[in-house]
C-alpha cells in the first residue's frame, strides 16, 4: 500500500466525506478521532472513515502518523477488524468504575505503544474524551504522578 501525503485538514475532510483510509500498521502511530461528546483511538492497522466516522468533528494524530489507501477487499476487511479491536480495547477501559483509574489505565496503555514524550503531548481534554472523564481528572494525574 503506498503512503500518501496527509495534512490534518485534508484527512478531516476525507473522513467527513466517508473516504476509507487505514492507519499505517508499520509505524508507531494512531489517530484520535473526536466525535461530538467523546473520542475514539484508531491505532495501527485500523480503518478510519467510511461508516465508522460519519460524525467526526476533529482529529489528533499521534506518533509518526501515516495513512494508507486500501488496495483491495482483503485489506479493507483486515482494517475493519482491527478498528473493531481498538474499539473493544477502549471500551474495556471505560468500563472501569473509578475515573482516575480509567485515566491511569489509558496512560499506561498509551505508553506501551508510544514513548512518554509523545503521550505527554496529548491534551488533557483529548485523554478525558477517550475514557469518559472530566479533563480535571486527567490534570490531577499529571499533577500527582510522573505523567
Amino acid at each position: 500500500m503506498p503512503a500518501i501525503d496527509d495534512s490534518i485538514a485534508q484527512v478531516l475532510a476525507d473522513l467527513q466525506h466517508q473516504k476509507l483510509r487505514i492507519v499505517n500498521s508499520r509505524r508507531k502511530n494512531g489517530l484520535i478521532i473526536y466525535k461530538q461528546h467523546y473520542a475514539e483511538f484508531a491505532g495501527p492497522g485500523a480503518a478510519i472513515g467510511s461508516i465508522f466516522d460519519q460524525d467526526v468533528t476533529a482529529i489528533y494524530p499521534v506518533g509518526n502518523w501515516s495513512l494508507l489507501n486500501p488496495q483491495d477487499a482483503n485489506e479493507r476487511e483486515r482494517a475493519y477488524r482491527m478498528r473493531r479491536q481498538w474499539i473493544k480495547l477502549f471500551h474495556q477501559m471505560t468500563q472501569h468504575p473509578i475515573p482516575i483509574e480509567r485515566v491511569q489505565m489509558l496512560l499506561n496503555h498509551l505508553e506501551t505503544w508510544f514513548d512518554a514524550s509523545t503521550v505527554a503531548k496529548i491534551p488533557d481534554e483529548t485523554i478525558a474524551r477517550l475514557v469518559g472523564v472530566l479533563p480535571s481528572t486527567v490534570s490531577e494525574i499529571h499533577r500527582t504522578s510522573d505523567w
